[in-house]
């Protein structure tokens, strides 16, 4: 742990991805200076997160204001528990993906790196700055830093499909933040005079806000924090994926869809309370859209070829799984949200990374060129598999605990049909998940020449050895799921 206090840890995580940036540009003719510049603050923001999550286990609220606009506007910060939580799963993977960009963006001899790594330390600092957000002023300045720092990353390539999908990308996130997220923002401070996030609540007891104004403004939260992909505003993601692997196993497997069930977490717990919420009955229209999202994206999936853009819309499917949670609005569905932020990250950071493989490895992206190549990449193969079967929810993986908590809080809160919904989402997961294994390993190569005729190899070590991180990952929280329950029991039962 660094030697200073968590209020300094708090701002020096937010710094130090800027000033990471500076570094990057500087070294711009030197690759090694470069990725070792990006690598070293990657390790430096972690022990400052590190930090900050030691001192909220230990009851502790670390923050400070940055700036007083008006009353009840400040840009601030204060970290809880859930906010402690995604801070360490993102500065915690920036280290795992910036080893594996290395070797991705080096294996496919990629164009403006330099212009890489610089907008991803900066989308770092943003998804640090929606963690941290200690009211709704400061999580919209964040959230909008988030999509305009990822945008050149999506546009990477800058090739008419990377333009269209970039221009896709920031019109859904920069029109449903502006045309319903602001919105809300205001409506909420008209009513209660503040945005700060308060567990169990800030709208409870305000005034002129009943009956259909409480669905209506939580519709506008739910739709209007883009990220979270709630249907029918989730193309942003697919198209997202003709980014570079590296930006989709992270910023589309971790930080940027994360920040989006991040927030709307937030807005239940800090903004309209599970009481208040349960009271209202204005959050069960919200668990059908959820349950209805899980299914669709889920056999859209299904009929992808494409790798990535399968699991592009398995993670939409997995992300309502968060929105779920949170409009079930009870305590388990609560748990079941906040520990699949952490299970699907691990899960799907571990797909999309043995997909980035497979492609520098083979350059195959579709799953119907990829027959027998499990036998010649077993390392990466058997990686996915891991990933996958965490995602399904098969134990001893991760993902196994949010959708038995899922269960039970849907049991608590007398829905049982959403029981049938996680059933069929999970064999549906094994469906389009496990399929392109299943070929890999089983098929034979081209033309029935065998596997041992396909001209593939492993990926680079940069490409495969971050892979198993993030799959032993997913292994060793399914074990240690106790201490993190723990951790985040003081969101339980408050509101």
């Amino acid at each position: 742990m660094l030697p200073v206090t968590p209020e300094l840890a708090l701002l020096a995580s937010l710094v130090l991805p800027i000033l990471g940036m500076f570094g990057i540009m500087l070294a711009d003719r030197a690759p090694n200076a470069r990725e070792a510049v990006t690598l070293t603050t990657a390790v430096l923001t972690f022990l400052c997160v590190l930090t900050v999550f030691t001192a909220v286990s230990g009851g502790a609220r670390p923050g400070f204001t940055l700036l007083t606009m008006l009353p009840g506007l400040t840009l601030s910060f204060e970290v809880e528990p859930l906010g402690a939580l995604f801070g360490l799963i993102a500065s915690g993977l920036w280290i795992v993906n910036s080893l594996y960009s290395i070797g991705y963006m080096r294996g496919n001899a990629e164009k403006g790196q330099t212009r890489f790594y610089m907008a991803f330390a900066v989308a770092i600092s943003a998804a640090l700055g929606i963690a941290f957000a200690a009211n709704l002023l400061t999580f919209f300045v964040f959230y909008e830093v988030l999509t305009l720092s990822t945008f050149p990353l999506v546009a990477h390539k800058r090739d008419a499909k990377a333009r269209a999908g970039s221009r896709i990308y920031l019109g859904i996130l920069i029109g449903t933040s502006i045309g319903f997220l602001l919105p809300a923002i205001i409506w909420t401070y008209v009513l209660t005079g503040t945005t700060e996030f308060a567990l169990g609540g800030i709208l409870l007891g305000a005034p002129d806000l009943r009956g259909g104004l409480v669905v209506i403004l939580l519709g506008l939260f739910a739709f209007g924090i883009g990220k979270a992909a709630l249907m029918p505003f989730h193309p942003w993601l697919p198209n997202a994926m003709v980014a570079p692997t590296p930006v989709s196993a992270f910023l589309h497997a971790v930080a940027v869809v994360k920040a989006g069930v991040f927030g709307i977490l937030k807005v239940v717990l800090y903004v309209f309370g599970t009481d208040y919420l349960t009271q209202t009955g204005a959050s069960d229209i919200f668990v059908f859209i959820a349950a209805a999202s899980i299914l669709i994206a889920s056999a859209i999936a299904m009929t992808q070829d494409n790798l990535k853009a399968r699991l592009a819309y398995s993670t939409v499917s997995q992300l309502s799984y968060v929105t779920l949670g949170a409009m079930l609005a009870n305590d388990l569905g609560i748990l079941g949200g906040a520990t699949q932020i952490a299970a699907h990250a691990l899960g799907k950071m571990t797909l999309f990374m043995c997909a980035g493989a497979i492609y520098t490895a083979a350059h195959h992206s579709l799953i119907s060129e990829m027959r027998g190549t499990g036998r010649a990449m077993p390392w990466t193969w058997t990686a996915y598999v891991i990933g996958a079967c965490s995602i399904i929810g098969l134990p001893p993986m991760a993902g196994s605990w949010p959708k038995l908590f899922l269960m039970l809080g849907a049991l608590e809160g007398a829905s049982a049909w959403i029981l049938g919904v996680l059933i069929l989402s999970s064999l549906m997961n094994i469906v389009y998940l496990l399929a392109p294994a299943v070929r890999a390993f089983m098929d034979e190569g081209p033309a029935g020449r065998g596997a041992g005729s396909v001209a593939v190899r492993e990926a680079p070590l940069f490409c495969v050895i971050p892979a198993w991180i993030t799959a032993i990952g997913t292994i060793l929280l399914f074990f240690f799921m106790g201490p993190l329950v723990e951790f985040l029991r003081p969101l339980l039962g408050a509101s």
